[in-house]
């Protein structure tokens, strides 16, 4: 009997000890504002999947050594924990506009639009985003047709959308708009061509006396750039839409990455007509570029910026508090009184567009659900010309 009861003594002894330890690692996970979760948001700010870096890759390796830092952040905002948000412009002012106004924290990972849909396909089954905001509502509209989205919420600011961004919302409410911006007006170099033989409508790029002068962002990086061909192919037919943009090719199209690297191309020289993002023309005429800017009768091709949340989100409360956040009328102000990205419609009534943007300016979307059916054909059809 003495020896069964040492063991049973010893049996007791380190199931207590178990339980002991076992309650002190939930204490520490607990005062570090949950370990798993920071795990995921560094991961999520490291080197995206399309092979480059973002600009929450440095804060997400200085989480990773700042855990205590970390608690007393939760501590002082009731525990309510980190939102990550996926974009691609306006990283430099939403972050401190958004905690300051709610209170929660927030994790931006920023990139191009092929940066930023690279790195969600590459998280499919362990998603490390809660929002993703981005000018790219056909690729939204694809993660919607593939489940990845929440759905059947509808924000209380939704209640502001003007009638034109209330066409963009989809019937399962899994994104909304928060503005809308030319993805290419026409702008040429004024020093090198007169007004009067300026291009005036998208048909006049394929003229002759424009070979190798015209240029525009590639539409499998940029993210607004899809938008803007796949109007082309939706008003013209997936087939004309090909004879379009082959006749612009054979004229010496030039397809840079992105906006910003057109804007050089038109300052260096190299071209002198482009197909370019309104807020990039914009900025080149505030500062002194000499380039005028025509939209077209036709109207512009428009690209729409749009929010949704991820389905699995553990931070449901933030992510929803975010999005009313982006259709706040004051909010929307501010993007276009102080963002980079700052020429665009808004999306809800109560705010006023940039003073010197075109009044009454035209733009044309291709349906959400057509474009996003159809993007890898077309992104796959520009990709075979490039190496043609």
């Amino acid at each position: 009997m003495k020896s069964m009861n040492g063991k049973l003594g010893m049996a007791a002894t380190l199931l207590l000890l178990s339980i002991v330890s076992t309650a002190c690692s939930q204490s520490n996970n607990d005062a570090n504002g949950g370990n798993a979760a920071d795990t995921t948001t560094n991961a999520a700010s490291g080197t995206n999947a399309a092979g480059g870096t973002n600009d929450a890759a440095a804060n997400g390796a200085a989480n990773a050594g700042n855990q205590p830092a970390d608690a007393a952040a939760d501590a002082a905002t009731g525990g309510k924990g980190t939102l990550t948000v996926y974009l691609n412009d306006f990283d430099d002012i939403v972050k401190p506009m958004f905690e300051e106004q709610t209170g929660y924290k927030l994790d931006i990972v920023s990139g191009n639009g092929a940066e930023i849909m690279s790195r969600i396909e590459a998280e499919k089954g362990n998603p490390h985003w809660d929002v993703v905001w981005m000018d790219s509502m056909p690729s939204i509209n694809g993660l919607d047709k593939q489940g990845e989205l929440l759905t059947g919420w509808t924000p209380a600011n939704a209640s502001g959308l003007t009638d034109f961004s209330k066409s963009f919302v989809p019937a399962d409410g899994a994104f909304y708009p928060t503005g809308t911006h030319a993805a290419g007006v026409i702008v040429y170099n004024k020093n090198e061509i007169k007004a009067e033989d300026a291009p005036k409508t998208w048909a006049d790029f394929a003229n002759a006396k424009y070979k190798g002068q015209i240029g525009m962002a590639d539409p499998a990086v940029a993210a607004p750039a899809y938008p803007f061909v796949s109007w082309f192919f939706q008003d013209k037919g997936m087939d004309a839409g090909k004879d379009y943009f082959s006749a612009l090719m054979k004229n010496g199209l030039h397809v840079y990455p992105k906006n910003p690297n057109v804007v050089e191309a038109l300052k260096g020289g190299e071209i002198k007509v482009a197909a370019l993002q309104e807020s990039n023309a914009y900025v080149m005429k505030t500062q002194g570029d000499p380039i005028e800017i025509v939209w077209p009768e036709e109207g512009a091709p428009g690209s729409v910026r749009v929010a949704a949340i991820q389905k699995d989100t553990k931070n449901a409360d933030a992510a929803k508090a975010f999005v009313e956040f982006l259709l706040d009328p004051k909010t929307q102000q501010a993007l276009i009184d102080k963002g980079d990205e700052s020429y665009f419609e808004p999306s809800v009534t109560g705010v006023q567009a940039k003073a010197d943007r075109q009044a009454n300016a035209k733009l044309v979307v291709a349906k959400a659900d057509w474009a996003a059916d159809n993007e890898a054909t077309i992104k796959q059809w520009f990709s075979d010309q490039s190496v043609k």
